[in-house]
């Protein structure tokens, strides 16, 4: 396995529309690794890639030279190595105006987790705050310990897959120990994310009924989408998008004749019973009783 990222499907078809390309570790064989390491040359030109995706598996890149940017769920983050940057899985990035990267990539997946369960969610702390920067001292024990993991891959001996794990556990738990960077991403990420999130929160069109799918298409993890609305409005994704659930469905069953069934469809509930649940608790009032005694008059017709 060299580690390179390929598009979803054998045929690596584009992306749908609106969709940010997925790239997930290739595997030849049965009995490859789900663990990739190399450097941004040997990695090819996906470990550097200029636009926007995501991944399936965990990313650990050790920048150590080069100028440019790395933007990480909307925050730009400018070149001044040494860096460590975690990325999780679904997490978006892209490199802008990268020119003379150096450094060692590393690629897994969940699976290869297994002795060490724990560093999931450590991973997932980490990739909330993905981009870390260096001291001397720091830098050159990371710089050791991903050159005894490049060789212990390189050279795959009997037992390589248990060492292998046992270095990247001791990566991960070093990276947990390291400070945040500040003050070195461009501000206003938050605004951006919030601003994106209350655009698609009206329109109906899309079909977005959790946090998860709103988070997708704005291009930011939902833990990451759920700390900027909050911090933003006081309020959660997730009750905001209650709210839009229940006023699509009160513009349904005023304007239109559709069935409570079909209206209970169109804002995303396959269970007709629990759609009714999910109204009279946001409204006080059942689907039918709304249609026949809502106040209609807070729900005017756009003019033609």
């Amino acid at each position: 396995m060299r580690g390179t990222t390929v598009l979803p499907g054998a045929s690596c078809h584009a992306s749908n529309e609106g969709e940010l390309p997925m790239h997930r570790l290739e595997v030849p064989t049965p009995n490859a690794l789900p663990f990739a390491i190399g450097t941004f040359e040997t990695m090819g030109p996906n470990s550097r890639a200029s636009f926007p995706h995501r991944h399936t598996f965990h990313e650990i890149v050790h920048v150590t030279g080069g100028t440019g940017t790395h933007v990480v769920d909307l925050a730009r983050w400018e070149l001044r190595p040494p860096h460590l940057c975690v990325l999780g899985p679904g997490q978006v990035h892209h490199w802008e105006n990268a020119r003379g990267l150096t450094g060692i990539v590393v690629l897994f997946t969940d699976d290869f987790l297994l002795d060490h369960p724990g560093d999931r969610d450590v991973l997932r702390q980490l990739s909330e705050r993905p981009w870390l920067t260096l001291d001397e001292a720091t830098n050159a024990a990371t710089s050791r310990l991903l050159t005894e993991i490049h060789d212990e891959y390189r050279h795959a001996a009997p037992g390589a897959e248990s060492v292998l794990r046992s270095l990247l556990h001791i990566l991960v738990v070093r990276a947990s120990r390291l400070p945040e960077t500040t003050g070195s991403a461009t501000p206003a990420r938050a605004g951006a994310v919030v601003e994106e999130f209350v655009r698609l929160t009206g329109r109906t069109d899309l079909a977005l009924w959790s946090v998860r799918a709103y988070a997708e298409r704005v291009g930011v993890t939902p833990g990451y989408l759920t700390e900027a609305v909050k911090a933003a409005t006081g309020r959660t994704p997730s009750q905001l998008i209650r709210e839009t659930r229940a006023r699509e469905a009160k513009r349904l069953l005023a304007r239109t004749d559709l069935t409570v069934r079909q209206v209970a469809g169109r804002v995303g509930f396959v269970d007709p019973a629990y759609f009714c649940r999910f109204f009279r608790r946001e409204t006080g009032m059942s689907p039918g009783d709304f249609r026949r005694d809502g106040d209609v008059r807070l729900l005017p017709v756009p003019s033609s």
